[in-house]
């Protein structure tokens, strides 16, 4: 059986938009991600079942070479006999994947949205993560898998993330970081600015806070009593000294929300909108992708979380491949002229202005247009992020409960 067409130009892809693995890394790489976006599953069995299939192999010679991948150097195969076998340093990868994603925006484009959080995975791993959140979906780029029993302190973790990403986005763009109140820390605040890009933390409502034309502190509780409400000005968060942070408070609180919008940045008042925030809730649909709704990690027996960071990174390449294809697939969809519709068409009675749901997120459609691609022997899709524009509105993002509980292990 002939390899599919574009699979080596794939492979070369992966290898110059991460110029730091190895020619055996890359390749196995692109395997891994092709073979998970085929399978539907990250799952060794099956991407190994697939993948022989396709590229005439046998099985147990590919889940050789898939399992190697995430092994420690000493752990490979061939390595207990004196071959030398490279451990895969993920650390090393953050950086080249999100200029990746930079890459991938159209030459206009000089923003970038990004969100914080952790997930777990039973009681078996935290992930703590960054996104880049775009259409509806989320893309990771950077992670660290602790396991989910352990203690210790999470600002560690979060800050190393942080610094791995750093230069990686052209110093022109403006970058936001978004995170929910389990995470919300003033040492988050300032590692985010440290790197020239903007937070977007909500907190909580406790505590006070004092305008910047006032001397005396009020409770967070009051700046919006009742649903309609908004506000946006500088302050001096939290009233205890060590606590204290000067910047911008937005507020908002819309009908339908249980709690209003509290967010805490660094862009002034009259430069910033509350209702970037809501672009956080896209990365609710990553973990959904990554799981039961894509790629069920959730029935990975990998216990080592080392291990695990690395088939993280097949996932990531896999997600940033099929978000691209779908981006550019729905961006190409026509346009509904309701100019030609009669004038009672139920269509006109909808609200105008409004942007409707998606029936199929770029996730989906982008892993549809690959494997149709694949299976009329068209050369294998590359595609484009293209994003819409921040939301201006609350009403384009419904707050929905989070699948997973919130964590405030941050500090």
């Amino acid at each position: 059986m002939s390899r599919p067409t574009g699979l080596s130009q794939w492979q070369q892809t992966v290898s110059t938009q991460l110029p730091h693995l190895s020619k055996p890394q890359a390749t196995v790489l692109a395997l891994w991600s092709l073979g998970i976006i085929l399978a539907q599953s990250c799952g060794l069995s099956s991407v190994a079942v697939i993948l022989a299939a396709l590229l005439d192999r046998t099985e147990t010679t590919i889940r050789e070479q898939l399992r190697d991948w995430c092994r420690d150097g000493a752990h490979k195969a061939g390595a207990k006999h004196g071959a030398k076998r490279r451990s895969l340093e993920i650390t090393a990868c953050f950086a080249p994947l999100l200029r990746w994603v930079v890459a991938l925006h159209p030459a206009d484009c000089r923003q970038l949205a990004l969100a914080m959080d952790a997930s777990t995975l039973g009681q078996r791993f935290t992930i703590l993560s960054i996104h880049v959140v775009i259409r509806g979906c989320a893309i990771p780029v950077a992670w660290h898998i602790v396991e989910a029993t352990r203690a210790g302190a999470w600002r560690p973790h979060w800050e190393a993330l942080f610094r791995q990403l750093e230069g990686s986005v052209p110093s022109d763009w403006q970058v936001i970081v978004t995170a929910d109140r389990g995470l919300y820390a003033k040492w988050l605040f300032h590692a985010i600015t440290a790197l020239g890009w903007h937070p977007l933390l909500r907190i909580n409502r406790q505590g006070q806070y004092c305008p910047a034309d006032s001397t005396v502190f009020r409770p967070l509780s009051q700046v919006l009593t009742t649903t309609g409400q908004r506000w946006a000005g500088a302050v001096r968060c939290f009233a205890t000294k060590e606590r204290q942070l000067t910047c911008t408070l937005l507020a908002r609180w819309d009908k339908g929300y249980k709690d209003p919008w509290l967010i805490v940045t660094d862009v002034p008042a009259e430069r910033a909108d509350v209702a970037w925030y809501g672009l956080r809730a896209w990365i609710e649909a990553s973990y959904k992708d990554a799981k039961r709704g894509g790629w069920h990690w959730e029935q990975t027996k990998m216990t080592h979380p080392r291990r695990a960071e690395r088939l993280w990174l097949a996932m990531a390449v896999a997600m940033l491949w099929v978000i691209s294809v779908g981006c550019q697939a729905e961006a190409m969809l026509p346009v509904p002229d309701l100019d030609a519709l009669p004038v009672t068409h139920i269509a006109r009675q909808k609200p105008q202005g409004r942007r409707p749901p998606r029936s199929v997120s770029c996730f989906r459609r982008g892993r549809l247009v690959i494997i149709a691609a694949l299976c009329a022997g068209l050369p294998l899709p590359t595609g484009q992020l293209l994003p819409e524009p921040w939301p201006k509105s609350l009403d384009t993002h419904v707050e929905r409960p989070s699948a997973y509980r919130p964590l405030s292990n941050a500090a």
